[in-house]
């Protein structure tokens, strides 16, 4: 059985009170905030049972507020990067604020992490809506938006649905940076990890998808069995991984499919996510560069933890032999996500 609580955490100027929902089972403890339908803690028992928070955040909403590397929120109305912030739809062009060099990202400038959602209680978890309207961020059609949060002992599942009264692109995600040291470690380069894919998508300079689905076989890319996370990133061109893994071809049906498994040994901790969603963005926190002070003060430099962001291929509204990410009116989006957070 799973421990619901609310409480007020705080207030932004121009949108309102922000809540924080509290989800407790016998192995994990979840935090959620109101804003960005944000998951602010998650603490998990290590081999020896010590509880420890493993994603990284901020102690107060003044943090939140400024924040620019979307902790924990959830993303939308389109997650990743849209070339030149502009796309196509029934036969109408349509420019959104670029604000990742010539590229829109994750949402636009006050995307779906930046709003105050409305937030219910539900058996086990809590609901958080949200309207997005006609010409949010550019994006067309008035959507209706909910994430639900659900802890089973050691399950948190996030599911997401979507309706719209335009056809519009859509594509929704939780941005979590997850340590399964601690949130304050200073790396991840003990972390093994492994991710179920057999191709990825390379990308250009500008980290738009080149349009080439690739085999990962004989790459660093090859991730099917686990890998120390900290050789790897040796054999990365770059600065580290920020790349979509393919769970799925375009096509294939809605199915809850085996994405990725980090494991900790030091600490016993591992997370296994499942999704039905066909893609998943592996990064390893390249651009954070200690500037950010976190939780109980900590900064978080680079390689201080990593996302496993559940989600379609990146740039898929333009990139016609990607799975589609069109809403169309009339008709529900919707896919699920699970983490499980158990011990070796």
């Amino acid at each position: 059985m799973t421990q619901v609580s609310c409480q007020q955490w705080g207030k932004v100027s121009d949108l309102g009170f922000v809540d924080m929902w509290s989800l407790h089972s016998s192995k994990v403890h979840v935090e959620i905030l109101t804003l960005g339908a944000i998951i602010r803690s998650v603490c998990s028992k290590g081999k020896h049972s010590e509880m420890e928070d493993i994603v990284l955040g901020y102690d107060d909403l003044t943090g939140y507020k400024s924040d620019k590397r979307y902790f924990g929120a959830v993303i939308g109305r389109v997650a990743n990067r849209i070339a030149k912030g502009h796309f196509e739809v029934n036969g109408r062009e349509y420019q959104l604020d670029v604000n990742n060099g010539l590229n829109a990202l994750h949402g636009g400038l006050q995307g779906f992490n930046k709003a105050i959602w409305h937030a219910s209680a539900v058996g086990n978890g809590v609901q958080l809506s949200l309207t997005s309207p006609d010409g949010d961020q550019g994006y067309p059609g008035e959507v209706q938006v909910s994430v639900t949060y659900v802890l089973q002992e050691e399950t948190l599942t996030a599911e997401y649905q979507a309706h719209s009264s335009k056809t519009t692109p859509i594509n929704l995600t939780n941005h979590s940076y997850f340590n399964l040291a601690g949130q304050a470690t200073a790396d991840i380069y003990d972390h093994e990890v492994s991710i179920n894919a057999r191709s990825y998508l390379p990308v250009d300079d500008m980290s738009i998808p080149t349009g080439e689905i690739r085999a990962v076989d004989g790459s660093p890319f090859d991730l099917r069995q686990p890998v120390v996370i900290g050789p790897r990133l040796k054999a990365v061109s770059g600065v580290g991984f920020d790349h979509n893994f393919c769970l799925s071809s375009p096509g294939d049906p809605w199915t809850v499919r085996h994405a990725a498994r980090v494991c900790h040994p030091a600490s016993g901790r591992v997370l296994e996510v499942t999704t039905s969603q066909p893609g998943i963005q592996f990064y390893t926190a390249n651009f954070l560069d200690g500037s950010l002070t976190g939780k109980g003060g900590v900064k978080y430099g680079k390689h201080s933890s990593l996302c496993l962001e559940t989600q379609n291929w990146p740039d898929a509204v333009n990139q016609v032999t990607f799975p589609d990410c069109l809403l169309h009116p009339g008709k529900e989006y919707r896919h699920v996500t699970h983490y499980r957070f158990t011990t070796v």
